[in-house]
């Protein structure tokens, strides 16, 4: 039996096509989704067609991210600060005025976790975060990433969310991560995924990196006027696209301090604009103009 395993999409289509007919290729048979499907990058619609689509051929399991839970809460809650021309949460609005109410309840029905068993091998968690936080990072040589192992009903626990490839071992128990299939961290700029092989009564992972078309994926957002839409949050995603040591998380950890710093006050989404500029000009990053 081989499994691929696909986190983090983050709405780059392009990346998906590429890690699918790679997986297509070595025979995977099966599919496991970690969640953030769509955010950061243009036409999420796309992404949806393209899992849809997969869902109906394939067995595939599909895991809540964040990212979704943003979408639902929003369709919940209603406007809670998001704006459009906003580093902040520009680019959540944007996504989500692309998602249909098929797609929002598609993320409805879906577990924050799950325990998957296939006969003749061992039971394997898969989540997004951690089996207990949706948006909780599990993360080597951390204390708290160690007890969610010992606390886990399976030795192996499958997770995204950190956006980083790799495998923790703690007393006999293991994390996987798959890495991100659309914005993933130190692959220098190539989409990344996991396939889980079952033989002879246990799991082997193979981890995957691939290259694929991103300048097309950085014309799309120029297409879609995502510098305008989020001005500051797409020059970061450009970077990280293009294969730089640099995160969303810390260029907004940086702008929230400055903010709080210069204001004694900051709470998210509320970031004033020149605060991300500030931000990205710490970590090198040029402001204004129009991306590429």
């Amino acid at each position: 039996m081989k499994i691929a395993v696909l986190a983090d999409i983050h709405s780059n289509y392009v990346a998906l096509e590429e890690c699918l007919s790679y997986a297509f290729s070595h025979h995977a048979d099966t599919f496991f989704f970690l969640g953030d499907y769509v955010g950061e990058l243009a036409y999420p619609e796309r992404t949806m067609e393209i899992l849809y689509g997969l869902q109906s051929k394939y067995k595939c399991y599909f895991i809540r991210g964040n990212k979704e839970e943003y979408w639902l809460n929003y369709r919940k809650n209603g406007e809670k600060g998001w704006k459009d021309k906003d580093s902040t949460s520009g680019m959540l609005l944007y996504a989500y005025n692309n998602l249909t109410s098929e797609d929002l309840d598609f993320y409805e029905e879906m577990p924050i976790a799950m325990e998957v068993n296939v006969q003749g091998l061992p039971p394997v968690t898969i989540c997004h975060g951690s089996p207990e936080k949706v948006n909780e990072k599990l993360l080597p040589g951390n204390e708290r990433t160690e007890a969610v192992m010992d606390n886990s009903n399976t030795d192996v626990i499958i997770s995204g969310h950190t956006h980083i490839q790799g495998k923790i071992l703690h007393n006999g128990r293991c994390v996987l991560n798959p890495g991100s299939v659309g914005v993933s961290f130190l692959s220098g700029g190539k989409a990344q995924f996991m396939f889980l092989c079952g033989e002879e009564g246990r799991w082997q992972e193979e981890f995957v990196s691939l290259d694929y078309d991103r300048e097309k994926v950085l014309c799309q957002m120029q297409e879609e006027r995502l510098y305008e839409h989020a001005p500051c949050w797409a020059r970061i995603t450009e970077r990280i696209i293009r294969g730089e040591a640099v995160t969303h998380g810390r260029v907004l950890n940086k702008a929230m301090a400055l903010c709080l710093e210069d204001t004694g006050d900051c709470s998210w989404p509320n970031i004033p604009e020149k605060y991300f500029e500030e931000a990205l000009q710490s970590f090198g990053i040029e402001v204004g103009g129009k991306g590429l």
